[in-house]
């Protein structure tokens, strides 16, 4: 169980890469929510099966694997845009980063003192690695909504790092977070849409230009 646990935050890692490297939309809303569906088994493999896994388990797929990748394929059919053009830092610099952080984050967590059941797993190099992911998505890209999956990002980091505590931590304050994520990216897209429709664009850099 713990091989595969790693072999599935292995993954991860990787998808994020991909992330970081492609400019293609909906590439990146199909690699968020295939990296959702994978985040959803943690619960289950992590913890074994209870009402309490089941109960997360089926809410994250819901909302990282279905509800919110429709929400951001609904706002880029609305804003009619598909790929990031003009990043703020290029694809081949942001995946240097991003391998950058990735080595410092295994390295980071090998110096912590963590507990033995925690220190053979990958959850928190993991988790800090798609942390630093989500950052750089959102410090790199012009486009909002490009920066709604770099929030995305970050909080499967968050999610990761929350699988450690699932058995510390009461059911609601986890459903609380995942609802949390469900409206930040429902009321993203009504502002991407809104921007879109004042501005022609969805090209951030406007926005510091605003006038009376």
């Amino acid at each position: 169980m713990d091989t595969l646990l790693n072999l599935l935050l292995l993954l991860v890692i990787l998808l994020n890469f991909f992330l970081l490297g492609s400019s293609r939309l909906v590439s990146c809303i199909r690699t968020i929510a295939f990296q959702g569906g994978i985040l959803s088994l943690l619960p289950l493999l992590a913890h074994g099966f209870s009402g309490h896994t089941l109960f997360l388990a089926g809410v994250a797929f819901l909302l990282k694997g279905i509800a919110i990748p429709y929400l951001l394929f609904r706002a880029i059919r609305q804003v009619h845009i598909r790929r990031e053009v003009e990043p703020l830092i290029g694809y081949v610099p942001t995946l240097i980063l991003g391998t950058l952080a990735t080595a410092g984050a295994f390295i980071f967590s090998g110096r912590l003192p963590l507990i033995p059941e925690h220190s053979q797993s990958l959850f928190v190099p993991v988790g800090l690695a798609t942390l630093a992911t989500g950052f750089l998505m959102l410090i790199s890209r012009r486009k909002a909504i490009t920066q709604a999956l770099g929030y995305l990002i970050f909080e499967n980091g968050i999610f990761i790092f929350g699988m450690l505590l699932t058995e510390a931590m009461p059911l609601m304050v986890e459903s609380g977070v995942l609802l949390d994520l469900l409206v930040g990216v429902f009321v993203m897209t009504i502002l991407m849409h809104q921007i879109n429709r004042e501005f022609s664009t969805m090209n951030t850099d406007n926005l510091t230009s605003l006038k009376e």
